[in-house]
């Protein structure tokens, strides 16, 4: 018998894919990375404690790739008395569900003094993190940039002549250690307000308000070259894109270059139909870039300032100085520094947020209809007298056995195997008011989705354990991108405000906020077989409870590189289904 014909319009298809796919694998490069995790003495704000550095540094060094390309991190563990994980954040991990770095979802720790390999596809342009993903360590310094380029010979839909990164974390004096303490103890001892604002690893502290003889002399010094001012040196005339991402513990930044616009044209890895701001809301674990065009007066220099919103700032405006060459970059501005807007004005923010669009031409239209819909009510409690925050009145709790490992060698007892709750009494309670909550626990449960149906997320924030107050959470999705279908004020309504959904141009994301007393909504397929995290992405919330976990037929994997950490031997095996 004659093998059937193929048509030709299918031959051209063929041809045209294999062509694509071998020009992006031809460029595709592997691009390794031989890093040690440590503890040094750090004053990126004048004040001298210990931070977690890569390589002597903090922000870590910045990885640099293009589209396609492989990364391959050795990371070894020098902490010498703590394990570490670092997470990628905004990398999807199609197929390397193992090298997402979450400790306690999908690998075990990497105990002090061992080496772990992680590798993985950078698949997607843009701009993302990584950070330590065990306990509450990001926050002393253990993060950095990943900028992944198109390929080259690819033109962006936006110009510019120079790429430059800049990331935003708030600071505090005290270890994690003393704020993890604190946060699970009775009674109850809050984190409190950061001491300093950094912009790429910098800022100051005014040391005056550390009189106390306890303090050893030369803790607090700002004549250290290490916490002078960062410097963001421009030219007259050029055009610049701004890869600007937050990594705060705790705090929503409202960031803004004095006397310029900026135009956003680009949001966690996706093109944004740009739109002219004067300052920029940003939460912790988003990434934007934005374009800006040194066309003011060159004879000076001007601020670069953050300052906190959403919560009533305790914390001095962080300030970093845009140098116009040929200007001494230590040539302070003498003008005000930026003040910000209301760190209350909530619709100013949910106005920015309705405005971020995805690009006439590179739009990702979702599906229409989705098969489940999970409504997650985001609530502070006390479950046997420890504050928690608890999602559907389920506070979340690791496993000792990753998630990860546990369904894929079928371990029954890992975790409780009862599913949390898809939704809330949203007819009844009130999320203006301060609850009791009773019945609120704890659970290491976890949400199983079909593989390739489709998910829609509702968020619903409401008011906290202190009364007429309701805070913002930016929740981050790991092994995936979502579609941003609407926020909305009050209660969300599950019959009519569906209706309401952006379905022609919503932009995709991995990290959204929910605003005060306020919901969104969020849709993405379920087409990555491997479990995955989705939590808020300030340090303690996460710490105290506030996230999930979805699994996603793991068995679909096909073949599975099984790594062992045991006493920190990596092995690699392929396990068939």
């Amino acid at each position: 018998m004659e093998a059937p014909l193929l048509n030709p319009p299918r031959v051209l298809l063929l041809i045209v894919l294999c062509v694509g796919i071998f020009s992006l694998t031809e460029a595709a490069k592997v691009r390794r990375y031989k890093w040690e995790v440590k503890y040094e003495f750090k004053a990126p704000d004048c004040f001298r404690k210990l931070a977690i550095s890569i390589n002597g540094r903090t922000p870590g060094p910045t990885i640099l790739a293009h589209q396609g390309d492989t990364i391959i991190v050795e990371l070894k563990n020098s902490l010498l008395t703590e394990n570490v994980a670092i997470h990628w954040h905004g990398i999807r991990q199609i197929g390397t569900p193992w090298s997402d770095g979450t400790e306690g979802v999908t690998q075990c720790p990497i105990l002090p003094g061992e080496t772990f390999i992680y590798k993985f596809v950078v698949d997607r342009p843009g701009t993302y993190l990584y950070h330590a993903h065990y306990g509450m360590q990001r926050e002393a310094g253990l993060y950095g940039s990943i900028q992944v380029s198109v390929p080259n010979g690819t033109k962006e839909p936006f110009s510019y002549d120079y790429d430059r990164s800049l990331i935003l974390t708030d600071w505090y004096h005290k270890n994690t250690y003393e704020q993890a303490t604190g946060l699970s103890s009775i009674p109850f001892v809050w984190v409190g307000e950061p001491q300093s604002l950094l912009i790429q690893g910098k800022g100051r502290f005014n040391c005056s308000l550390l009189a106390s003889p306890s303090l050893a002399p030369g803790t607090c010094n700002t004549s250290l070259p290490e916490c002078s001012p960062f410097v963001l040196t421009v030219v007259p005339g050029k055009t610049y894109r701004l890869r600007v991402a937050s990594l705060a513990s705790l705090s929503a930044f409202n960031f803004e270059i004095e006397g310029h616009n900026m135009t956003v044209v680009e949001a966690d890895g996706h093109n944004v139909e740009p739109f002219v701001i004067k300052n920029l809301n940003i939460y912790s674990g988003e990434t934007y870039s934005v374009v800006v065009k040194a066309d003011q007066d060159p004879s000076r220099n001007y601020w670069m300032g953050l300052n906190v919103v959403s919560r009533k700032p305790a914390t001095p405006t962080g300030l970093a100085i845009f140098n116009y060459y040929p200007n001494h970059p230590r040539r302070m501005p003498t003008t005000p520094t930026p003040v910000g807007p209301l760190w209350n004005d909530s619709e100013y923010r949910l106005a920015q947020s309705l405005a971020i669009k995805a690009r006439q031409g590179y739009i990702h239209p979702p599906p229409l209809t989705s098969h489940r819909q999970i409504i997650l009510l985001n609530t502070q409690n006390s479950i046997n007298g420890f504050r928690r925050w608890s999602v559907n009145n389920v506070s979340f709790t690791l496993p000792h056995t990753p998630y990860l490992i546990a369904l894929k060698q079928n371990l029954k007892h890992a975790f409780d195997p009862i599913a949390p709750p898809d939704t809330y009494d949203y007819v009844n309670y009130d999320i203006f008011k301060l609850q009791d909550n009773p019945n609120a626990t704890s659970s290491n449960s976890i949400y199983r989705l079909k593989l390739n149906s489709t998910v829609d997320i509702v968020l619903q924030n409401a008011n906290t354990m202190v009364a007429t107050n309701s805070e913002t959470h930016p929740w981050h999705l790991h092994g995936h991108d979502f579609w941003v279908l609407g926020y909305g004020k009050g209660k969300f309504d599950p019959i009519n405000d569906p209706k309401k959904y952006n379905l022609v141009d919503p932009i995709m994301k991995n990290t959204v906020p929910v605003h005060p007393y306020g919901w969104t909504a969020l849709r993405f397929k379920a087409d990555n077989p491997g479990v995955w995290a989705f939590h808020c992405h300030i340090e303690a919330h996460f710490y105290m409870g506030m996230g999930v976990v979805f699994e996603e037929e793991l068995r679909r994997l096909g073949s599975y590189l099984y790594q062992s950490w045991d006493v920190g031997i990596q092995k690699a095996h392929t396990i068939l289904n």
